[in-house]
């Protein structure tokens, strides 16, 4: 089975110095060698952001989709090929903007994929625009008066909408990062991991300082993954306004909800029995459908 250094191109990264993508690489690629897929069985989707940049960084088989479009992707490599294991990364920006609808009827579905969430708060890309994860009242270029509204509860909303594996890591952690993405990727059924990363250069609140005086890990203090109430209670505390202090403000990190057993959707298509590729072509009489239409 490949190793750490096998997922790598010779391409080097070129994101920010002190950008959290460097953390989840690392985490991602450390997550790739301790479940064991090999190349032909693991498929990674790329959203369009910073992150999506590890397309060319990363060596596996791969698609970089457009923007808020990757879960589309996903959705249709894991329902054609259920011997594969498919691997979305996308941002906060692109996954939670335009496509929002795209991940909350991925979650009802419990598509069998694995999302990782490049979460920094902001566009980092497009040079600091407001994300709908950015803090209320948060000044950036495209709300210079601050953000009106409350940042979206992603992790609520994964829950609700029927996610069967939720978690939340943060990029300055790899070992507990890559611990909670080898559970999310072993998991059957849609399981979603948002990770906390600084944006070193256009998101100057949420530092990697200002998140490690803030979060927590939930298996230290008793949680149940699997109560959904208390789960979704948990969501609840997803962010703060800009003046709390770190006693105030608690972040939780780790697996926030899992649910396992759930049919998923490919489970409800039984002629998907493998690769479309293998299967044997069944051709029809389509004479009389033609002759109506003539």
């Amino acid at each position: 089975m490949p190793d750490v250094k096998e997922f790598e191109t010779a391409n080097r990264p070129t994101w920010c110095p002190g950008c959290g993508n460097f953390g989840m690489w690392q985490a991602l690629k450390q997550a790739y060698q301790e479940v064991g897929w090999s190349f032909e069985e693991l498929a990674v989707v790329w959203g369009i952001g910073c992150h999506g940049n590890g397309a060319d960084f990363t060596r596996c088989q791969g698609f970089h989709a457009l923007h808020g479009r990757a879960l589309p992707v996903a959705t249709g490599l894991a329902l054609s090929n259920p011997d594969l294991h498919v691997v979305v990364e996308m941002g906060d920006g692109d996954g939670y903007g335009i496509g929002l609808g795209h991940f909350a009827h991925a979650c009802r579905r419990n598509i069998d994929v694995t999302v990782i969430v490049h979460d920094n708060q902001i566009y980092g890309l497009t040079t600091g625009q407001a994300s709908p994860t950015t803090e209320q009242f948060m000044k950036t270029i495209s709300t210079p008066d601050g953000v009106l509204e409350e940042p979206v509860n992603t992790l609520g909303l994964a829950i609700a909408e029927g996610a069967t594996f939720v978690a939340r890591g943060f990029s300055a952690d790899p070992a507990h990062l890559t611990a909670l993405m080898v559970a999310a990727m072993r998991h059957r059924g849609f399981a979603v991991v948002d990770v906390f990363q600084p944006c070193v250069t256009w998101n100057k609140l949420n530092t990697a300082t200002w998140f490690r005086d803030r979060v927590y890990k939930v298996d230290e203090t008793g949680h149940d993954p699997y109560d959904k109430n208390a789960a979704f209670a948990l969501s609840l505390s997803t962010y703060h306004d800009l003046s709390c202090s770190p006693d105030e403000c608690r972040l939780p990190i780790g697996v926030i909800y899992q649910e396992e057993g759930r049919a998923t959707y490919g489970d409800g298509l039984p002629q998907l029995t493998g690769p479309l590729w293998r299967q044997a072509l069944r051709p029809r009489d389509v004479s009389a459908a033609m002759g109506r239409l003539g």
